[in-house]
């Protein structure tokens, strides 16, 4: 291996470290509470060095969320399998509100927060959340192509979805079911019913 090769795989290692040291305490501690010396502290180095991989905690973040991301993608990915356009809408909708319920962390990392979309702000696109909205897309131009949904466009089909599962997610997420005066389970079930719902009066 020649000394080009070993920089740069020195630099990719360093990377992933800084990464995974900052994925755990956003975590575990929250984005507010973390900041970059103690990310630095945490890989035994000085905030000079992380500074010399990124400009600020916010472009740090956004790399985390694609961490994120990645986590969302791998529970996507078996329901590709699904044939029925409407069937694979339910189950993505359904795998969404299951994986923000089971990752509350990551949910706000990716949704949430505001931090990490200022990095984007010059280009105005979210390569992070590309691939999953995408994925939400394509399928509801499948069920719009099979006439099992009331939408003729795909794209205001995919938002107005995308917005039932995040509201609920949110709602779920933060607390505020508990005007209903119910457990988290019973919330966390009455969330999937909604979506349920919403589904039935979408349906052609």
């Amino acid at each position: 291996m020649g000394i080009a090769e070993r920089k740069e795989r020195e630099k990719q290692e360093m990377r992933r470290k800084i990464l995974d040291a900052a994925f755990e305490m956003f975590v575990e501690v929250g984005y507010e509470r973390t900041s970059i010396r103690a990310i630095a502290e945490k890989i035994e180095y000085s905030p000079a060095t992380i500074y010399l991989y990124y400009k600020d905690k916010d472009e740090l973040l956004y790399d985390v969320q694609r961490e994120a991301f990645d986590l969302l993608a791998k529970s996507f990915a078996p329901l590709a399998e699904i044939r029925h356009p409407f069937e694979r809408l339910r189950a993505l909708g359904l795998t969404y509100l299951d994986f923000a319920f089971s990752n509350p962390q990551y949910y706000d990392l990716m949704f949430i927060l505001t931090a990490p979309m200022n990095v984007i702000k010059e280009n105005m696109l979210w390569e992070n959340g590309c691939n999953a909205y995408e994925f939400l897309l394509t399928t509801v131009a499948d069920c719009i192509e099979a006439k099992c949904i009331r939408y003729a466009d795909a794209n205001l089909g995919a938002l107005q979805a995308w917005s039932m599962v995040h509201g609920l997610a949110s709602i779920y997420l933060k607390n505020r079911f508990m005007v209903m005066e119910i457990s988290h389970e019973e919330a966390a079930e009455g969330m999937r019913q909604a979506f349920h719902e919403y589904l039935h009066h979408i349906r052609a």
